[in-house]
């Protein structure tokens, strides 16, 4: 049976497009030229996020104080612009004395549930202040809880969302009021079993707009950031760096996965399942144009785009066992999997395995993935070697595997820099290699120069 589409467009600004009241302003201006953008999806305004993650960790005071001011004054700053401030600022007063008595309660015992909490403010606070500014302007705009239909599993920090209970909560609920207005609702949360406020993690809001897009059987994703659209790599390294305009799912989940920030890995998911095109812009620049992530492009070409990815660490491991035996890998990774450890890419020798560890999500304050007990017990198995501080180079393209002359055309103009492994086969859409962490973006730029400009 054919799926029934709806002219919807759920629409989301992410934390810079609501971080003030202008760029509030600019968004509802943005959200009110799309005739079709019915729900409208927020992230928390700037900074707020941190400043709650911060909280969460349990706080002493005067520290706990500071932040706590840091984010009243976000907030307050905005409801002062406002025509008629006083029938916002008691609703977010009481959000803030919520935050001040769960960043307590964190000072003397943090705990997942806790965190989630908590930080799950900044999304109803942004959420409310957007709705004052659209009600100002005299549009008929309705405030909605997204916990009431996002169903979630009980893993906080980076819940699982239920995407048939969501399916038929969007319908029963949402809808309707889809008829009578447009509808402001939060990114990023959702609720458990229990009724408990949990988070989608980091990334979470872009991920909540294309599965509300999936629900409600939506036209079209708009994502709105601070970039006009995604470029064949970072402008900030390549200032040459092109935008492009059309991008089929799996190019974009590809240079998603390698570290283009743009889109969250997550959001595509949905939005590939329902084959729903999302469009990725810039809330500051709308008519700047942007890019359309859709299910096939036209003459796809063979080069894509490269993605940069820090902070990798390799694993060799040795081992004279390995050599025409059965199991030894197996082992490896069943070590790896005790210790929740997540694997990137892999080659491999006669006697050998070498395999990188994404380490972007630690921080550097002593949390690794590579712990001492981790160690231990693969070295009980084989000879170790640990190398950090490298990155991760990604050339995103298509029909990559079955292309001639690929390599020579990379690694020819790359003959002066040490790579330190290869992965090349395994996806016909990405052509991936270790360098260097301090090398890393001058090999972006001289790829950039010979495949692109």
């Amino acid at each position: 049976m054919t799926q029934v589409v709806s002219p919807i467009v759920v629409a989301k600004f992410g934390g810079t497009s609501v971080a003030d009241f202008d760029a509030m302003s600019r968004s509802a201006d943005v959200a009110l030229n799309e005739s079709h953008a019915r729900l409208v999806v927020l992230s928390a305004s700037a900074g707020i996020t941190n400043l709650l993650v911060a909280l969460s960790e349990g706080q002493e005071a005067p520290g706990r104080f500071v932040n706590l001011d840091a984010i009243r004054k976000i907030q307050y700053d905005i409801i002062d612009r406002l025509a008629r401030p006083e029938v916002i600022r008691e609703e977010i007063d009481r959000l803030l004395e919520n935050i001040t008595t769960l960043a307590e309660a964190a000072s003397l015992a943090t705990s997942p549930a806790l965190t989630d909490e908590l930080v799950s403010h900044g999304e109803m606070m942004s959420t409310l202040l957007f709705v004052e500014i659209l009600r100002e302007r005299g549009v008929e705009a309705q405030w909605f809880d997204v916990r009431k239909i996002m169903r979630t599993s009980d893993r906080f920090g980076k819940a699982e969302p239920d995407v048939a209970a969501l399916a038929e909560l969007a319908q029963q609920q949402l809808c309707p009021r889809l008829a009578e207005s447009m509808v402001i609702t939060q990114g990023f949360i959702g609720s458990e079993a229990k009724g408990r406020t949990t988070t989608l993690g980091r990334g979470g809001s872009d991920y909540t707009a294309a599965l509300l897009g999936e629900a409600l059987h939506a036209s079209r994703v708009d994502i709105w950031t601070d970039v006009p659209g995604i470029y064949t790599t970072d402008p900030r390294i390549v200032p040459a760096a092109r935008r492009i305009d059309k991008i089929a799912f799996e190019e974009a989940a590809e240079m998603a996965t390698f570290g283009a920030k743009v889109l969250h890995p997550a959001t595509l998911l949905p939005a590939v399942r329902s084959e729903i095109p999302v469009f990725v812009g810039s809330s500051k620049a709308p008519e700047a144009g942007g890019t359309l992530v859709c299910n096939r492009t036209e003459q796809p070409p063979l080069f894509r785009a490269l993605a940069l990815r820090r902070r990798q660490t390799l694993l060799t491991l040795h081992s004279l066992n390995m050599l025409h035996s059965r199991g030894f890998l197996a082992e490896v990774f069943s070590i790896l999997a005790r210790h929740n450890i997540s694997v990137d890419l892999i080659t491999t020798s006669e006697v050998s395995v070498a395999l990188t560890l994404d380490t972007t999500g630690s921080t550097s304050t002593g949390d690794t993935l590579l712990t001492t007990a981790l160690l231990t017990e693969l070295s009980s198995l084989c000879r170790v070697e640990v190398e950090e501080n490298l990155a991760l180079i990604a050339l995103i393209g298509n029909a990559l595997s079955r292309a001639c002359g690929v390599g020579k055309e990379v690694f020819g103009v790359l003959e002066s820099f040490n790579i330190r492994m290869i992965c090349y086969g395994a996806s016909s859409h990405n052509l991936c290699f270790l360098v260097p962490g301090t090398e890393a973006e001058h090999v972006v730029r001289k790829l950039h120069g010979n495949l692109f400009e």
